[in-house]
């Protein structure tokens, strides 16, 4: 999945269909950021399509650049900083909300390296293998990006949500193993993030009243994640 310009394309449309859906249940204000990122993650996947084509001469030079700059924009720029903001705003415990905001001070840091890293340039995408590999000339690039994964996957771990927090557990498994195993492809590698966040997303919205029980103050938040989401 996502090792060619049509599987991003298949990608894109089957993710904007979920997130089209998803968006047709948020009810309340406070949800539509969440909401909406299933539909943002189907047009980032789109726009992986004319990286392709750009690399491999298919579309004009200038048209390959831009959906290279929109894709690691919104890869490294909007998603360490939507994420976070986007959790804390469907959370309704204020201790957890707190912690939150934290994370999403520490995913604003990373988006500036990021955007900073990336104005200085060079940024550039090339086939490697199968897939894309991406540069973005950030320095100290395994501190940063180790710093995005505190970041996103923390706020995700910090939700009351049983859904989402479950989802953030995931993620402290499946990111690891997607590093270790594809490196240079991993940002190439988002459409498997993103497909599942999508249908993770969509699912909470189908049932925003499942906050589960939230007690996090009084076991430390280790003990309080585990007493909210992983008891039977």
């Amino acid at each position: 999945m996502c090792f060619s310009a049509e599987m991003d394309l298949a990608a894109g449309a089957v993710i904007a269909v979920v997130g089209v859906d998803t968006l047709r249940h948020a009810h309340r204000a406070r949800d539509v950021p969440l909401a909406s990122l299933p539909l943002a993650f189907g047009a980032h996947q789109l726009s992986e399509a004319f990286v392709w084509w750009g690399v491999q001469g298919d579309v004009a030079a200038s048209t390959g650049r831009a959906a290279l700059w929109v894709y690691l924009l919104f890869a490294f720029v909007v998603l360490p900083v939507v994420v976070p903001l986007a959790v804390l705003l469907v959370e309704p415990d204020g201790g957890r909300r707190r912690l939150m905001g934290r994370f999403a001070a520490l995913g604003a840091l990373v988006s500036v390296l990021y955007g900073a890293s990336m104005l200085s340039g060079p940024v550039s995408a090339a086939v490697h293998g199968r897939a894309l590999s991406y540069r973005t000339g950030v320095p100290y690039g395994g501190t940063v990006a180790a710093l995005y994964m505190v970041a996103t996957v923390g706020a995700l771990l910090a939700s009351s949500h049983r859904r989402i927090a479950v989802f953030g557990l995931a993620n402290l498994v499946a990111v690891p193993v997607l590093v270790f195993a594809a490196t240079h492809a991993l940002t190439s590698l988002w459409c498997f993030w993103a497909a599942v966040a999508s249908v993770v997303i969509a699912a909470h919205q189908r049932a925003p009243l499942d906050p589960g029980p939230s007690r996090p103050r009084r076991h430390g938040w280790v003990g309080g994640f585990a007493a909210s989401h992983l008891r039977p």
